[in-house]
């Protein structure tokens, strides 16, 4: 997983990779003169433009969570390491081709010495842009980062602030409960008393009947059965 950014950035450098090694592998060294000349400083334009996708899907990989940045990041080496590559097999022809202008004896005219400084100069001026452009990019997204981290920051808090009052009216509950608890307790032990106190009545009166019938008894005896 990584972000919208970074996938567009990844499949625009794939497809000017792709151009430029095949500008590097087929076309260049087919081509002899101006032609082959202009062809190099496009690759070169082309290198540099692939260079800038890097530092800007470096930039979308810093905040990116561990697991996804890692390969996010690795991702990005192994484009490193293709353009580093792609770079030497162009210095190398470039070379080859400088080396063999010398020996045929060809040389620069002047004009054309002054159109190379003036294109360096153009793509060096480019490249300085672009440069303050990633800068800038980097320096939003950092920005944004932060902005961010700090309302994470805020959210944390108050989550914490939230748990905190909910702990305090747990405790507050809890301190309820173990009061009914102990209200109850009393309670069943008054009812035990009333429940032990309504037996004892009920044996006493059940003893009173008992001697009330064995008074009548005695007294029925007496009156009929004495004679």
């Amino acid at each position: 997983m990584s972000s919208e950014k970074f996938e567009n950035l990844q499949e625009d450098y794939n497809i000017l990779f792709d151009d430029l090694k095949r500008k590097i592998d087929n076309r260049i060294s087919r081509c002899s003169g101006e032609e082959k000349k202009q062809l190099i400083r496009d690759v070169e334009r082309g290198l540099e433009e692939a260079g800038e996708m890097l530092h800007d899907m470096e930039a979308e990989a810093r905040p990116a969570p561990g697991t996804y940045r890692n390969n996010m990041n690795q991702k990005i080496r192994n484009y490193s390491k293709e353009l580093e590559k792609l770079k030497r097999d162009l210095k190398r022809m470039s070379t080859s081709a400088a080396s063999a202008e010398l020996f045929t004896g060809g040389t620069y005219q002047r004009d054309n010495v002054d159109n190379e400084i003036t294109s360096m100069k153009t793509n060096q001026r480019k490249t300085l842009l672009q440069g303050t452009e990633s800068l800038n990019r980097a320096s939003a997204s950092v920005d944004r980062s932060h902005r961010i981290a700090a309302e994470t920051d805020e959210i944390g808090v108050g989550i914490i602030e939230e748990l905190g009052g909910q702990k305090e009216q747990l405790i507050r509950t809890r301190d309820k409960l173990d009061n009914m608890d102990a209200n109850l307790g009393r309670s069943r032990k008054i009812l035990n008393s009333m429940a032990r106190r309504v037996m004892t009545n009920k044996m006493i009166l059940m003893a009173i009947i008992l001697v009330e019938l064995g008074v009548l008894g005695i007294v029925v005896w007496w009156k009929f059965f004495k004679k």
